[in-house]
């Protein structure tokens, strides 16, 4: 399996493709529309993400010691961005994921294109995924 890093270094690959935002935000519109849909019993209140200007639910797993996120959105760009935030998150170990980085998101010029609501929906989003992260790893560490 790849590292968060080596796929976080395929999102940039992917992205530096294009030079022009029009062309990313497609890219990331196209991301998006790849989302499998959310099943209706996860769209529940408590996992509606706080900070985001549109509606966005996530939810994650825990499976084999690995996390599984899954998610969905009313807003296209949105979607897209959450879109990449599984790609990169999902089938880790809570550590991995506690531990990453996510230089992609400035490598890609994603955060100087958002506009401040959307930038703090993202750290939000991420900031949540992380916390799932957290409570898996807890949860283990407390039968260990």
């Amino acid at each position: 399996m790849k590292s968060i890093n080596e796929i976080q270094d395929e999102v940039i690959e992917e992205f530096s493709a294009f030079d022009d935002w029009m062309d990313r935000y497609s890219l990331l519109i196209d991301l998006g529309n790849t989302l499998p849909k959310l099943d209706e019993k996860a769209k529940t209140e408590s996992n509606i993400i706080e900070g985001c200007q549109s509606r966005v639910w996530l939810n994650a797993e825990y499976k084999d010691g690995l996390v599984y996120y899954q998610a969905e959105s009313d807003a296209v760009i949105v979607k897209g961005i959450v879109s990449l935030l599984i790609n990169v998150l999902s089938g880790h170990t809570p550590d991995e994921i506690l531990n990453s980085d996510l230089h992609f998101i400035e490598a890609i010029g994603l955060k100087e294109h958002l506009s401040p609501t959307r930038s703090n929906g993202l750290l939000a989003m991420v900031k949540q995924m992380k916390l799932y992260a957290l409570a898996f790893k807890a949860k283990e560490e407390s039968k260990a």
